[in-house]
């Protein structure tokens, strides 16, 4: 198993990419979600799901355009 903090100072968020067996796990993602993208093309993964562990009134988060862009629930 993997797991990454993708973190950004300016909003103090962290953001977690989670992999197991080519399988992974987007935690709390920001807007941006190229980087997610990238990483799970990177190693050959497929992003399965996308999670928020709480209602963000604090950033924009990019959990649908993430779903979107992947078919995770």
């Amino acid at each position: 198993m993997e797991v990454k903090q993708i973190y950004t100072g300016c909003l103090a968020q962290g953001a977690y990419y989670i992999e197991s067996d080519g399988e992974a796990a987007i935690v709390d993602p920001l807007r941006e979600v190229q980087p997610y993208l990238n990483l799970a093309k990177d190693r050959g993964a497929t992003i399965k799901y996308v999670l928020e562990t709480h209602f963000h009134a604090d950033f924009v988060s990019g959990h649908l355009t993430l779903a979107q862009k992947t078919g995770a629930p």
